[in-house]
């Protein structure tokens, strides 16, 4: 079984849906992470409770709140 860190380094430079605790969502290009599943996104959309909320230009996501994250 791979380990969560190693599937986000072979997801590269692409678009990911990435769901956080409390009905929130992301959805962007992942441009860089640490050991701690802290995530960078860029040019990414904020959802939360299904109905976009705002966009970024870059998001930092902290990866204790992260649930999920698909490509």
């Amino acid at each position: 079984m791979m380990k969560p860190i190693a599937a986000l380094g072979q997801i590269g430079r692409r678009n990911v849906l990435v769901c956080l605790k409390g009905n929130r969502e992301f959805r962007g290009m992942l441009d860089g992470y640490d050991p701690h599943m802290n995530l960078v996104l860029v040019n990414a959309s904020e959802y939360h409770d299904g109905g976009l909320v705002r966009n970024h230009d870059v998001v930092i996501v902290r990866g204790d709140n992260v649930i999920y994250i698909s490509p």
